[in-house]
């Protein structure tokens, strides 16, 4: 019986030990990690918009295209590639102003 005691002391100051340090460290840790997100947020808007606005070219351009050649389905095309760009800006907006 005094071996099981023992080994339950043992186990509690460890659990202790290991509790009592992650507490002082690991909100430093939190709070750097939170720092270092959200710094990469404005950068990543910014390429967000880039690619937005790549894709708005590529999808006018494709449109144009259609709609020489007298496609009949030029209307379709407008509007996915129309979908995709507003679809990047708000998201982008939607996760800037939500994580920020």
């Amino acid at each position: 019986m005094e071996k099981h005691r023992k080994k339950v002391v043992l186990i509690v100051i460890a659990l202790s030990t290991i509790s009592a340090m992650a507490q002082g460290n690991g909100t430093a840790g939190i709070t750097e990690a939170t720092q270092m997100v959200t710094s990469y947020f404005d950068p990543a808007t910014k390429l967000i918009y880039a690619i937005g606005a790549v894709v708005g070219l590529i999808g006018g351009v494709k449109v144009y295209n259609k709609f020489s050649s007298g496609d009949p389905d030029t209307s379709k095309t407008a509007a996915s590639w129309f979908g995709a760009c507003i679809f990047l800006i708000v998201a982008a907006t939607v996760l800037r102003s939500f994580f920020l």
